[in-house]
């Protein structure tokens, strides 16, 4: 369960962020939306809608994953669902009775979520039966990672826990210090290698070996800086990319880096604040920063090549890249398509409702969950 005193850090920055709000008169307004010649012709394929009733759109880690065709995708009402990707044809549903709040992860047969309340779910991938529940040490709020026998989760307590697949059986836990002051939110464990790659609320990133729980490093890529908890606040609350043996983290106040895979060694930082997360292609990597700037930098030295501004402190979504194409989703529920050579703007839908997750890419399909539990699928080809 959640500790009261990490429930009220929680409270305490919800309260801070208000009331900057309700006392500034200086806050900087979101962007509104100007027309654009659209180059890509955005076409919705299916909608599925995940919860029978008005889901309160909270801040939750529910984002579809698609594997071989079919897509998996859960509401905080508690159903997981199977569908096919093309038509959106449902293959199996299940109800949970739980308030879900991360996932669906997919791997080795089995589809993984978590709750609210710190339970995690493993069902199986092809029926979508129950094979167990576990009780974890707190709230999830990002994917699991599935590998090797094993499941990996992050809870919201800084607290890192392997568990087997088979007979939900503790493998190995790591856990950091909670600060004063969080961001709600934890870092999604990646896999490179053999090393589960993640980062913490004291802007940490940690490598530990899948198998046995060793700490092969440990990096802080975001020194908590600033007179006040507040102006302190250094979450590495995105998920790491990894791509050979190279690393991009970026952290909220602090900074994008590259850090080599079995070191962490540091080979370039550059300052960014990001609390959602990165995309990466074979030459740059693309950013969605706190106040709705998009940029893309140079992989192999950390130079930026361009910023996109139009979409100023609109909430985005951490970007999917799609080929030479980014996908972003901001508060309003719009999704929005970039070059990824210029950052220009190409196309624009309204799902209707906020998107607080990145898309996700299959197929050269875009899988998008509003934060009320709807599902949407889109397609583009350019407009000749």
């Amino acid at each position: 369960m959640i500790s009261r005193k990490y429930f009220i850090a929680l409270l305490l920055v919800a309260a801070s962020f208000i009331s900057a709000c309700d006392n500034s008169k200086d806050i900087d307004p979101p962007a509104k939306l100007v027309d654009i010649k659209p180059t890509l012709k955005v076409k919705k394929l299916w909608t599925e809608n995940l919860t029978s009733r008005k889901a309160k759109q909270l801040l939750l880690a529910l984002q579809p994953t698609v594997d071989n065709g079919v897509v998996y995708a859960a509401s905080h009402g508690g159903k997981v669902k199977a569908l096919n990707a093309e038509s959106g044809k449902e293959l199996w549903s299940t109800k949970t009775k739980l308030p879900l709040s991360a996932g669906p992860s997919m791997a080795e047969g089995v589809v993984v979520v978590g709750s609210s309340d710190g339970i995690l779910i493993v069902l199986d991938a092809n029926s979508g039966r129950e094979k167990w529940r576990q009780s974890m040490s707190g709230e999830i709020l990002s994917k699991p990672l599935v590998a090797q026998g094993l499941i990996v989760v992050r809870t919201v307590n800084n607290r890192l826990q392997a568990l087997n697949i088979s007979d939900a059986k503790t493998r190995w836990t790591i856990e950091e210090a909670v600060p004063k002051l969080t961001l709600r939110g934890t870092a999604t464990p990646i896999l490179a290698e053999n090393a589960v790659i993640t980062g913490f609320d004291d802007g940490k990133v940690v490598a530990v070996d899948l198998q046995s729980g060793d700490t092969l490093w440990s990096v802080v890529v975001d020194i908590p800086v600033g007179r006040t908890e507040l102006e302190k606040l250094s979450d590495v609350d995105g998920a790491a990319v990894a791509s050979g043996r190279d690393v991009f983290v970026v952290g909220y106040h602090g900074r994008v880096a590259m850090l080599e895979q079995s070191s962490g060694q540091i080979w370039w930082a550059q300052d960014a604040s990001s609390y959602r997360g990165l995309a990466i292609d074979d030459t740059s990597l693309y950013v969605s920063t706190a106040d709705g700037t998009v940029i893309s930098i140079r992989r192999v030295n950390g130079a930026q090549q361009w910023e996109q501004k139009a979409l100023h402190q609109r909430g985005l979504t951490a970007p999917a890249v799609n080929g030479d194409v980014l996908v972003v989703g901001d508060h309003d529920g719009y999704l929005h398509w970039l070059s990824t050579k210029d950052g220009s703007l190409l196309a624009r839908a309204n799902t209707g409702e906020r998107i607080s997750n990145a898309p996700v890419i299959a197929d050269g399909k875009v899988f998008v969950q509003t934060d009320a539990g709807k599902l949407l699928v889109y397609q583009t080809r350019p407009i000749s």
